[in-house]
């Protein structure tokens, strides 16, 4: 079993760490017990250069750092693109994110993006692009090449968000949305909201942190078994999609936020510190009741409008999910203390010297190994 995390940004974009570069994220990984990470923002000139200079191909399409050892962690080529555009007599706001099997392809894609609007101000690009024009460039420079439409229920920019996407995947991607085979729950959201809707029946759900720092790596992730590989890990999701069990590579769910701690799980206006739950929203016609402006439509919300069922229905072989609060925090309410507090990070510290990467203490080491040491 390996866990990936598929969506993250490296320094290069905007409100992101200046430590998110090569070694620092093959540390975290080792930290946080993900053996396939994102390299993110692979759009970005200075950003491909350096994971160029740094990177050394081991399995097809995977990138452990060079010198890095056997069990190092393995990159894979991904990077986000924000899409703005009119289409339907409204301006979309879409985020997808694109995962590409080699440096040169993405250097083939990125060279094709660059035509069409600025790559090197931002990590992640916003480009007046149509998604299915993008999904049309993504397969013309490689045919592996992978799009999966991020945190599809997040309000702003998103698929699905409640004030620029679409009520329907088919009017997003048109003719090419048989090529979409997997959709990004978003912290916001996890699979039991997303099974409401038959619509999304046919499609396999991803979790990633989207992480804008090594501290948040591996909050929400991916679950394989097997050998990793490009191609493995995605005929994986493909089969899961389909509901086919296979051989060598299986996907095996996600590992979730819980939905309620997202930032957009429920309606709001920031600036007037009103949060509601849908119900609310709706019974004052979803307008913020201090200043009299629109309230924001979260997540629950919105999958609450285009849900066609009242209690989550799995499809066949569906993997499942785990949900896990992050191990700061976790200590954090333990310890009646900050999850940034220095006494959570040396607690946290020794209890990785102790018992392995913060998934193991979370996931797999026995809750007595771990009272045991706690009372002590």
């Amino acid at each position: 079993m390996y866990i990936a995390d598929l969506h993250i940004h490296s320094k290069y974009s905007r409100a992101t760490s200046k430590e998110l570069e090569p070694e620092p994220l093959d540390a975290w990984a080792r930290r946080k017990g993900i053996g396939l990470v994102g390299t993110g923002d692979f759009t970005h000139p200075a950003w491909r250069a350096e994971l160029r200079d740094k990177l050394a191909e081991a399995e097809e399409g995977l990138y452990p750092l060079k010198g890095a050892g056997p069990d190092a962690p393995r990159f894979v080529i991904t990077g986000e693109i924000s899409s703005i555009y009119k289409k339907g007599g409204s301006v979309r706001k879409v985020h997808n994110v694109v995962i590409m099997p080699s440096l040169e392809s993405a250097d083939k894609l990125s060279n094709k993006l660059a035509a069409i609007g600025n790559i090197t101000s931002d990590g992640r690009p916003i480009l007046g692009l149509d998604c299915e024009h993008l999904l049309e460039m993504v397969l013309e420079a490689d045919e592996r090449g992978v799009l999966i439409p991020a945190h599809i229920w997040t309000p702003w920019f998103s698929l699905f968000g409640s004030k620029s996407g679409f009520d329907a995947l088919e009017d997003c991607f048109g003719s090419l949305s048989p090529h979409i085979f997997a959709l990004e729950t978003g912290l916001s959201s996890d699979p039991d909201m997303n099974r409401l809707w038959s619509a999304l029946d046919r499609y396999v759900l991803v979790s990633n942190s989207d992480a804008h720092s090594g501290e948040n790596l591996g909050r929400e992730a991916n679950l394989f078994e097997g050998t990793p590989s490009y191609d493995g890990i995605f005929d994986a999701l493909r089969r899961a999609a389909r509901g086919e069990e296979g051989s060598g590579c299986t996907y095996r769910g996600t590992v979730e936020f819980f939905p309620e701690e997202g930032k957009y799980h429920l309606d709001g206006h920031r600036a007037c510190n009103v949060v509601l739950e849908p119900e609310e929203s709706m019974k004052i016609g979803n307008i913020c009741p201090v200043c009299g402006k629109p309230l924001t439509v979260g997540v629950l919300h919105r999958v609450m409008a285009l849900a066609d069922r009242k209690a989550p229905v799995m499809p066949k072989h569906d993997p499942g999910f785990v949900s896990l609060f992050p191990l700061p925090e976790m200590l954090g309410e333990l310890l009646s203390v900050g999850p940034k507090s220095r006494k959570v990070q040396e607690r946290q510290s020794e209890l990785v010297r102790l018992f392995g990467s913060e998934m193991d203490i979370l996931h797999t080491v026995p809750e007595s190994d771990l009272r045991q040491h706690w009372d002590a």
